[in-house]
């Protein structure tokens, strides 16, 4: 019954907020909200701070039902992709800038996502185009950038993270550099997927998946709109474990005597790793954003590093669940 808050606009937080005088709200801006990628079911959104800094944003739509939804976003991200929409259907979204808790600027954009792909057609992802095939770059488009996009070329891709419902990618750049990147792949019920992803990022996680499946996925690294290079790789998801309670549902004694290795072994093959174990420190999880339908958790790491995160819970119809965080990463949404 309520509105969207996004469609009734607050006005601007007064600057008597709980901010520091020296950094005004008014200095605080966003820039414009633009379509980055759309496909039948989802769609990719960009926007610019040209002032100030946020400590998140929060982005606001209605589905198909008419349903609102809210998707909290890091406030270091540029780039999110909207997943789960429905084809030939107009969207309006709204993104909102926060400050502690407080909406400070707003921006808005209408989108008509893409029409369903026919069954009969293959993904493009399916028929690589060549490296050196260019006739969608002719020279009177692009009449300068034929060097960079020579130099511009894609590492191996490779699996990072594996659980029975999401696989976390990694891959390198080691030629030039990509606007974007996008994820193509078919899922459990053979239809065409495709995740837009930023280009500076370098992993990215495809979380929805079925158990004991192989995908095959196709990373495109892109400038501007135009492919420029392409890398594929097979992955087997991990066998679902029903009679295994997660890890975090137990003590954590229990958890540390069953996942890490013998004393014996770590003494043998790694003799100087226990300083650095012990210096690696998670500090405290706390919920940064909660809506009907997703939480965004944060956490610091006053000490050393880790090499990836992974976060556990069991959703609710009892099932457990696993989301692969990359190591440089301090906040996670789970949608």
């Amino acid at each position: 019954k309520l509105p969207l808050p996004s469609e009734e606009p607050q006005p601007e937080d007064p600057q008597t907020a709980d901010f520091p005088s020296e950094t005004p709200l008014a200095q605080v801006v966003l820039g414009e909200l633009r379509v980055s990628h759309v496909t039948p079911s989802s769609v990719g959104l960009q926007w610019t701070v040209p002032k100030g800094s946020f400590d998140s944003f929060m982005l606001q739509y209605r589905d198909a039902q008419g349903q609102p939804q809210a998707l909290p976003v890091d406030g270091g991200s540029r780039l999110v992709t909207v997943p789960g929409l429905s084809s030939s259907h107009r969207y309006r979204f709204h993104l909102y800038g926060l400050r502690g808790g407080k909406r400070i600027d707003r921006i808005s954009t209408d989108v008509i996502t893409d029409a369903a792909v026919p069954e009969e057609l293959p993904l493009p992802s399916e028929e690589p185009i060549p490296e050196d095939h260019k006739p969608e770059q002719p020279e009177t488009e692009r009449p300068q950038t034929e060097a960079d996009l020579e130099q511009a070329a894609l590492g191996k891709l490779r699996v990072s993270s594996v659980t029975p419902n999401s696989v976390q990618l990694q891959w390198s750049v080691p030629k030039g550099s990509f606007d974007s990147f996008t994820l193509q792949y078919r899922d459990a019920k053979g239809q065409p997927q495709a995740l837009a992803v930023d280009g500076g990022s370098r992993s990215v996680t495809v979380p929805g998946l079925s158990p004991s499946q192989r995908y095959r996925f196709h990373l495109y690294g892109l400038q501007g709109r135009k492919r420029i290079d392409h890398i594929s790789t097979d992955i087997v998801t991990g066998e679902e474990e029903e009679d295994l309670p997660l890890p975090s549902m137990d003590s954590t004694s229990e958890a540390s005597t069953t996942e890490a290795p013998p004393a014996e072994d770590l003494k043998s093959e790694h003799p100087r790793t226990e300083a650095p174990s012990v210096q690696a420190v998670m500090g405290e999880l706390r919920v940064s954003s909660v809506t009907p339908n997703s939480v965004q958790l944060q956490w610091s790491v006053p000490k050393g590093s880790f090499d990836s995160f992974m976060l556990q819970y069991r959703d609710a119809q009892g099932q457990p669940q696993a989301l692969p965080v990359d190591g440089r990463s301090r906040s996670v949404t789970v949608p």
